[in-house]
């Protein structure tokens, strides 16, 4: 970035405060000046800009069109800034915690591990987010995102929590009788998929199955995948990590299995000062798979 050009931050943060309450008498309250210096503020704004902000031509000022650009900005900047300073001294902490995952992840792993921390750790808040979508994560918003992958992602911190391949299970039930020598041998049976994923799908053309499932194709909630999957309703592809005691006792038998080097659940962050109590969740969701 090239500072030279960034106009003074009071005259920028007058600006936002007109934009913000609509008067100037308004935004001199709001930073404890006269209407007047907030006026001359402004003024120096678009001397600085070589732009007209506000349109005096009416008796109420409105903003011009690079006006209410420029107000967008400024409510977005001062917005982050604001929540990253109340995160870095601890002021945001009354804030849950809010945790972005999968359904399949949440329900699988995280949850049955959460009423120990929230035994040990009372006064943190939780907000579990299960969703398949990729979340963008913001000051104020989303503050971990819990991702299958290899990793990096552009602009986050990421961490390895699980390493784990992907395997394709089945109930015995489903392929008793059937030889079971290549992907293509499954072609012909039902397939289970996680609402908003295409695991089974590209997993099948990945393996040169190109047509996909010839029968059913069903897609749930992530929760219900393995359930679906126990009951001999189709197969599944997921990690091993969640299916391991079911292949272990018989539930279901693993077919197929993908490993990929440094695939697995990360603990994706936004670069900087993790505030205390989120600092304190990622910790203690490291040591869930040290011990």
């Amino acid at each position: 970035m090239d500072w030279r050009h960034m106009p003074p931050l009071a005259a920028l943060r007058a600006f936002a405060a007109f934009a913000e309450r609509g008067t100037l008498a308004g935004a001199g309250t709001t930073l404890g000046v006269s209407h007047a210096a907030v006026s001359q503020q402004i003024r120096s704004l678009e001397d600085h800009l070589g732009v007209p902000l506000v349109d005096r031509a009416r008796r109420n000022l409105e903003l011009t069109e690079a006006g209410a650009v420029l107000a967008q900005a400024c409510s977005e900047g001062f917005g982050n800034i604001a929540r990253t300073v109340e995160d870095i001294t601890g002021v945001s902490d009354a804030r849950a915690v809010h945790v972005s995952t999968t359904p399949t992840f949440a329900a699988s792993w995280l949850m049955p591990r959460l009423p120990a921390f929230q035994a040990g750790n009372p006064g943190i808040k939780l907000l579990i987010d299960p969703t398949p979508q990729l979340a963008e994560l913001s000051p104020g918003g989303i503050d971990l995102a819990i991702r299958y992958g290899v990793g990096p992602w552009p602009r986050y911190d990421c961490q390895m929590l699980l390493n784990s391949p992907i395997v394709v299970v089945a109930a015995p039930s489903l392929i008793a009788g059937r030889p079971v020598a290549t992907p293509a041998d499954l072609a012909c049976l039902p397939w289970l998929e996680e609402l908003g994923t295409t695991e089974s799908t590209t997993w099948l053309r990945r393996q040169g199955v190109e047509q996909g499932a010839a029968l059913a194709h069903m897609q749930m909630p992530g929760n219900l995948v393995l359930d679906a999957a126990r009951s001999g309703q189709g197969i599944a592809v997921i990690v091993r990590e969640f299916v391991a005691a079911d292949i272990r006792e018989g539930r279901l038998v693993q077919l197929f299995e993908e490993p990929q080097a440094g695939a697995g659940y990360h603990l994706v962050t936004r670069p900087g000062v993790m505030r205390p109590g989120l600092r304190t969740f990622v910790r203690w969701l490291a040591r869930q798979v040290q011990t």
